[in-house]
């Protein structure tokens, strides 16, 4: 048992060890409110708005140029046609070029009295849009074999047209798979699924290497047009992102595919990466002016001398329309002259001026306001401030000026890339449809067919009919017609329709 001296010194030693604890607690409560004050303070000063950033140091002369600044021109009005007479709403007859069927309904007795004693007095005609079903159907053809009466040999029929020999799918087929594959932008396995329900079972793979038999067929024309491009004086590019599917690696690799074109052809092309020297590579053979955006990539391009640039003024327009949120009077200015050229360069169209005509319309109605809109952007650069997206967008045009302003010294350049970059509508609902591409050979093969289809759609061709057409000529028959490439292009088969 413990004695009376033993209890008094544990009794101290506990007391002497709360009150340490009541020391440390009361430390630890005061670094509490130090730290709550510390938060506070710096939740004050987060809600509270930020000082505006001193304005830019302008001197007298910058702020006189300022001040007397080039006015953009007065943009005309929308043109309000004259009141015409309202013409008839009624529904507008269907296409006659349709086929029609026809059916002849008679009543078989009166509705009234249910006598079938009924004379024909009057006739009310309906026109309603009809469809047949899209149906698979099974081409048989049963070749017979002839034995001659003059040298007894014998003699069997050559087989209709194929895609390929050996084939299970015609030529029709085919364009119809590639039309909705790559211009309808349906997914492969939406067609395995629509073909499966009409009864028509085919596997994946089966599908893919239909797609492959295509590409391989239609290649040497897209490699022509490419050919065709990297001869002729201007083209137009842009690019995108694709995923494809590299063997060995644990993610899809980030590819890039590209489109080059111009009013004639259209040709896609896959790279690894969006390198520069890619670029400079593919157009090592290429003489003439490139519209293009305002990359970096493209500069070892520039920089060889073989190739001009031309740049687009969309994407300076979209910078000043962006600007407008912050600078809206100024934004707003420099966006007027934008619009201005572009309503001239519509007058220009419009009247469907080409060569010296159009550069004519150009030098007399376009330069001055390019002319101008220069002498603006000098005098408003010096007065906005680095962070400002206005200053952005003057920079912009202050550094790819003479690319913008290219179009104006060559009727051949268009005023913007517009129409590539729409092509790029579809590339992106493809990729989203797709997901990847399987394979670089499978990048590389959607590439050929995207190309000849933007092909068909730039000169106004049906790209269906095209390649019903095409298959014919490249397929097993090739040696019957005897054509050369260049006859079975696109622009051949639209002369052909002529």
């Amino acid at each position: 048992m413990l004695t009376v001296d033993a209890l008094l010194k544990e009794n101290a030693a506990l007391r002497e060890q709360i009150a340490r604890q009541i020391e440390q607690i009361a430390a630890l409560n005061d670094r509490v409110s130090e730290l709550l004050a510390v938060a506070q303070r710096k939740q004050r000063k987060s809600t509270e708005p930020k000082p505006p950033p001193p304005p830019p140091v302008v001197d007298g002369e910058a702020k006189a140029a300022f001040e007397a600044r080039p006015k953009p021109p007065d943009l005309p009005p929308k043109e309000q046609g004259a009141k015409k007479d309202r013409k008839p709403t009624g529904r507008k007859p269907l296409p006659q070029h349709l086929e029609t069927e026809e059916h002849n309904l008679r009543p078989d007795c009166c509705e009234h009295c249910g006598s079938s004693e009924l004379d024909v007095v009057d006739e009310v005609v309906e026109e309603k849009l009809h469809v047949v079903k899209e149906h698979q159907r099974r081409r048989v053809a049963k070749r017979k074999t002839g034995r001659c009466r003059v040298c007894l040999k014998r003699t069997t029929p050559r087989s209709l047209p194929a895609p390929y020999s050996r084939s299970k799918i015609t030529c029709e087929w085919l364009a119809w798979f590639i039309h909705a594959k790559f211009s309808l932008l349906t997914p492969l396995d939406r067609i395995r699924r629509d073909l499966s329900e009409r009864g028509v079972p085919l596997a994946m793979g089966t599908l893919v290497n239909f797609v492959e038999r295509a590409a391989d067929l239609l290649a040497p024309i897209d490699g022509l047009h490419w050919k065709s491009l990297l001869a002729s004086s201007w083209m137009a590019t842009d690019g995108t992102g694709l995923k494809v599917l590299v063997p060995g690696l644990p993610t899809a690799h980030n590819g890039y595919i590209e489109l080059y074109r111009n009013a004639e052809y259209a040709v896609f092309q896959y790279a690894a990466d969006k390198s520069g020297e890619d670029v400079v590579d593919k157009l090592s053979r290429f003489r003439g002016t490139l519209t293009a955006d305002a990359e970096h990539r493209f500069n070892g391009v520039y920089a060889t001398g073989r190739v001009i640039e031309a740049g687009c003024n969309a994407h300076g327009r979209r910078k000043f329309r962006d600007a407008e949120a912050t600078q809206p009077v100024l934004a707003a200015e420099g966006g007027a002259f934008i619009a201005a050229m572009y309503v001239a360069e519509a007058e220009g169209q419009k009247l469907e001026l080409r060569g010296s005509a159009l550069l004519a319309h150009r030098q007399s109605k376009i330069r001055p306001i390019a002319t101008e809109f220069e002498g603006w952007l000098h005098a408003v650069e010096p007065t906005l401030l680095p962070s400002e997206p206005l200053r952005a967008a003057v920079r912009y045009y202050r550094n790819h000026g003479e690319a913008l302003f290219r179009f104006i010294d060559d009727p051949q350049v268009p005023i913007d890339n517009s129409p590539t970059e729409r092509e790029f509508q579809n590339v992106a609902k493809l990729r989203l449809n797709m997901l990847f591409a399987g394979s670089t050979e499978g990048a590389h093969r959607a590439s050929v067919l995207l190309g000849i289809i933007a092909t068909c759609r730039a000169i106004g061709v049906p790209a269906q009919a095209y390649l019903v057409w095409a298959f014919e000529r490249l397929g097993t028959h090739r040696d019957l017609y005897g054509l050369d490439l260049r006859e079975m292009t696109p622009a051949a088969f639209k002369k052909s329709l002529a």
